[in-house]
């Protein structure tokens, strides 16, 4: 007799979760190979149905197995609060998150610990941090935060619980927020540990991810995984503990496809694992420190650690500045570069952080104004010099660096404002006989090219870093004790909410890398606007002093983490058709809100920052409640009417990191 099936089913409809039959016998969790319409494809075995069923049906049969060494069963309760949570259908989560299956992978490749390295003595407030730990239970939930200045030794009591947790013969997952802090983190586990250490993340093989999740559901010795953050839907066997460093950082937000958050879905799978989590950063997000704050799961560290100091900040005025004769220096003051050589004399290394890619963020015609856009986004076309093209940001649109205006065949171009390519000329032309290089991912595309140039500046065979946002996390650089920082401006005047954190969290996580060894050290903050409030705080190293001032506007403004928002996107080829459905959409919205929902407010729609990319436009729609439950079910009666034209999408995006 056929038993019946629910299967989640990697399609958007009927939110994924399909009937089928079977005269053979299937697990919740299998993997399945499945008919939809027309086409064979892929879904995951949610239960059996033992209930009637409709007798007027004629359900189609699973066809079986896609491969029987891989079974979810225990993700599945997680997966479906994330499906629930963020509103996207489960079956679609299940094969994003799914490696691909090979028939012939090769061999696991993992680091073996050595631990070749004494246990390091904590000292005062790091020994009290971890004597909270210690009191935890690792086979109940707990979640604590560590909060702790940059250089505070957080990686030392993440490493004292790690081992307690391994000491248990259980497995930990460590979540970074981008790959470019692995090497370290391995190298420091390597040095603590006598553990396998295992890596996850995109630059890995689909051999070396598919044998990890298959190892992590067939051994349950311990061992140590380190991740970004899709690891958080590696199937762990007999996982003790997860911990997630820079617990703040916008990367542990996905954008496309399902937008979750790794740092709450973390926390999530501590709690249906019934495991303690740790949460850990110098700048943590306004929302967990307002919910942590006044709770016993709060641990603050306030001195770095080994006798270190934190730099002093110096405010660089830019409306009195001298850059030499014809600008020769800019975007670099002549004052900077003194400084910098004194540094350099001294032996030491210097840090330049600019969170642009490229020489020119654009160029115009000085006759005539024109600019040269992309044709495929409302952005224009970033310079980038070395390479003589300009390049979209946005889409993959580039084209060759022109000679000429094509509007007035003016050769007299202009390029406007600057970026790590145009920084890194004006030091290598000022520094001639100084080894000068590129931290960004225009110049590191590889995780060996990161490793390269990593181990160049530590072993000081480069003297001046240029980097991105990817130097201000977690480094620690030995010799550097002096950092400059150009550009913030922009960062402060972003269009959002959350600017004034993001900076502010830039700013400390950046001046972080200076000093952090016991020299004497300072940070050169480059600005227009010296009088911000932030750059007091800044200076003062005062966490506290931001964050009251910065709780006051949310409440007052109705923002997180006084309220919850969900961020609708609807994107389509045709603006007026998108303009048209949009305001229906958001029309629909309304009236559940007024009728059902009247704690929920609906805002727009209105055209994104970006309003056309790759040919395509978006508007968005802003929801807002303090009551949850509303805001979820609102959505829910939503979706449910919800009726689209070929070749128009909708995204939500609940707890949205940027408003675009």
């Amino acid at each position: 007799m056929a038993k019946h099936f629910l299967v989640a089913v990697n399609t958007p409809f009927n939110n994924s979760l399909l009937t089928y039959k079977s005269e053979v016998e299937f697990l919740k969790g299998d993997l399945v190979e499945i008919p939809l319409g027309k086409r064979i494809t892929f879904g995951c075995v949610i239960n059996e149905i033992s209930g009637d069923l409709d007798t007027d049906i004629e359900y189609k049969k699973i066809r079986g197995l896609v491969d029987d060494s891989i079974n979810i069963s225990g993700e599945i309760d997680f997966l479906s609060w994330i499906s629930k949570y963020y509103h996207y259908p489960l079956g679609q989560l299940i094969f994003d998150t799914l490696p691909k299956v090979l028939k012939r992978p090769r061999e696991l490749k993992f680091f073996e610990g050595e631990n070749s390295i004494p246990e390091v003595v904590l000292e005062n407030e790091q020994e009290l941090a971890w004597e909270e730990l210690d009191k935890l239970n690792i086979r109940s939930f707990s979640k604590k935060l560590i909060h702790g200045i940059t250089g505070s030794g957080k990686s030392y009591i993440y490493l004292k619980f790690i081992k307690k947790v391994l000491n248990e013969n259980r497995r930990v997952l460590f979540l970074v927020p981008e790959i470019n802090l692995t090497p370290q983190f391995i190298s420091f586990f390597v040095q603590h540990l006598k553990v396998p250490i295992y890596l996850y993340h995109s630059d890995i093989s689909n051999s070396d991810k598919y044998n990890l999740w298959k190892l992590m559901q067939e051994d349950a010795g311990p061992c140590l995984i380190i991740g970004v953050r899709s690891s958080i839907f590696i199937p762990i066997k007999n996982l003790g503990c997860i911990v997630v460093d820079e617990e703040h950082d916008n990367s542990f937000k996905q954008d496309d496809r399902c937008p979750y958050s790794a740092r709450d879905a973390a926390l999530k799978k501590a709690q249906l694992n019934n495991i303690p989590i740790l949460l850990g950063s110098a700048t943590p997000g306004m929302d967990s420190f307002y919910n942590f704050k006044k709770t016993d799961d709060y641990i603050p560290i306030t001195k770095r650690f080994s006798k270190g100091s934190l730099p002093e900040i110096d405010l660089v005025d830019l409306r009195e500045t001298d850059y030499g004769i014809d600008f020769e220096t800019w975007p670099i003051p002549v004052s900077t570069l003194e400084k910098v050589k004194q540094r350099l004399e001294a032996g030491e290394q210097v840090l330049f952080f600019i969170n642009k890619l490229g020489f020119a963020s654009y160029v115009q015609c000085r006759s005539c104004g024109h600019t040269f856009d992309c044709p495929n986004c409302s952005v224009s076309l970033t310079m980038f010099k070395g390479r003589r093209e300009l390049s979209c940001h946005s889409c993959t649109y580039k084209e060759e660096m022109p000679s000429m205006c094509p509007m007035c065949q003016n050769m007299n171009l202009l390029n406007k404002g600057f970026g790590t390519e145009k920084v890194s000329e004006v030091l290598e032309e000022y520094f001639g006989d100084k080894s000068i290089a590129r931290f960004d991912r225009d110049e590191i595309k590889t995780t060996k090219k990161l490793e390269e140039v990593l181990n160049s500046f530590h072993s000081r065979r480069i003297d001046i870093l240029v980097g991105t946002q990817m130097v201000s996390k977690g480094h620690n650089f030995k010799n550097v004790n002096l950092v400059v920082v150009l550009g913030i401006d922009s960062q402060m005047n972003y269009p959002d909410y959350r600017a004034n954190e993001r900076a502010y969290q830039l700013l400390t996580q950046i001046s972080g890398r200076s000093g952090r060894f016991g020299k004497s050290s300072s940070v050169m903050v480059h600005t227009h606007n010296p009088e911000n409030d932030i750059f007091s705080f800044v200076k003062a190293h005062s966490f506290d002093g931001f964050y009251q001032k910065e709780i006051e506007i949310r409440e007052v403004c109705s923002c997180p983490p006084f309220f919850k928002l969900v961020a609708i996107y609807i994107n389509g080829k045709d603006r007026d058709v998108l303009v048209g459905l949009a305001n229906k959409l958001t029309s629909e919205l309304s009236f559940l809100s007024e009728k059902y929902f009247n704690e929920v407010g609906v805002l727009g729609p209105r055209p994104t920052v970006i309003e056309k990319r790759a040919n395509k436009y978006t508007w968005v729609t802003l929801l807002k409640s303090s009551d949850i439950n509303q805001l979820h079910n609102l959505l829910s009666t939503w979706e449910e009417k919800i009726k689209l034209k070929s070749g128009y999408s909708i995204k939500i995006d609940v707890d949205p990191t940027f408003i675009t």
